[in-house]
């Protein structure tokens, strides 16, 4: 539009001047033509708008939205219309606690109070895009800054609306997936209707407040001394059953060896041994029972 509004300038102050003093006026006809080249190049890269890769551009003309997007590429089109640039890459919102995660400076967490009243602070990131299809009706209904009308506002007023469900010992643990799932379907919804497609929800951390911390922190102290003295309880009853199966195992011996030696057999071991011990080089004296059959044998 540069170009256009100097070249057609030029050419006005050309028609203006070539009837005045001689000596300016043999300049006009330059000044003409040069208007007329400046206006045909103004006109030229107006009607032509190159649009990036991973966005769409979206046609107004005096304030009409034009329902047909432009694509990537190079494209033909009205000079005189305003293209707004919608980036339909993924983009992320982020909002956290630290200032220097977040999409704005400062403690940006949200806020919520749970079913058991106490407050909970949730820092979140959302992953989202923009439907190419919906871009016309997004700049016509929102604008261009749909992430502050829309993401943002969306996504914390739907966090607290489902956050009164659980307590704050669920959202920090058990049932933090439910949670998110609750949320997720809840925003995507409201994404959906208005043009933008929810990719993920990401709950980055939950803070409990302190007290509740030193609660839960006890209830697993108290859960792991519990768990390893019913393993030492364990262990003392395998070993008691160790030693009651030793045991009986003994007696069990000692029963079977009982019942299977006679008066006979007692005395061929004897007998045995006392042969052995004859056989030692050693002086000895060897004393037997006083029955009489069995032998005496004496150095």
């Amino acid at each position: 539009m540069f170009f256009l509004t100097i070249g057609i300038l030029l050419f006005i102050t050309g028609l203006v001047l070539q009837n005045s003093d001689r000596n300016i006026s043999q300049y006009t006809r330059y000044a003409k033509i040069l208007g007329v080249a400046l206006a045909v190049i103004g006109v030229l890269s107006a009607s032509i708008r190159q649009i990036d890769s991973g966005t769409i551009g979206v046609q107004s003309l005096f304030g009409k939205v034009s329902d047909d997007v432009l694509v990537n590429g190079l494209n033909f089109v009205n000079p005189l219309v305003t293209v707004a640039i919608f980036d339909t890459k993924t983009q992320n919102y982020t909002m956290a606690a630290v200032a220097s995660e977040g999409e704005l400076k400062g403690d940006d967490a949200i806020r919520v109070l749970s079913a058991d009243g106490l407050e909970v602070v949730i820092d979140l990131t959302v992953l989202y895009k923009v439907l190419p299809s919906s871009a016309p009706s997004i700049f016509k209904d929102i604008g261009v800054d749909y992430k502050d009308k829309i993401v943002r506002p969306v996504t914390r007023t739907r966090i607290r609306d489902n956050a009164v469900y659980y307590d704050a010992v669920s959202l920090y643990s058990k049932r933090r997936d439910e949670f998110q799932d609750r949320i997720y379907k809840s925003i995507d919804k409201d994404f959906k209707d208005r043009g933008l497609i929810l990719e993920q929800l990401l709950i980055r951390n939950i803070n409990l407040p302190e007290s509740v911390k030193k609660s839960i922190e006890s209830k697993i102290n108290a859960e792991q001394d519990a768990q390893k003295m019913e393993f030492v309880l364990q262990k003392e009853k395998q070993e008691a059953e160790r030693m009651r199966v030793e045991a009986k195992g003994i007696a069990d011996y000692q029963t079977i060896i009982a019942q299977s030696l006679t008066d006979r057999q007692l005395q061929y071991e004897m007998i045995n041994a006392q042969k052995e011990l004859a056989k030692s080089p050693n002086a000895k004296i060897v004393i037997m029972g006083g029955k009489a059959n069995m032998p005496l044998i004496l150095n």
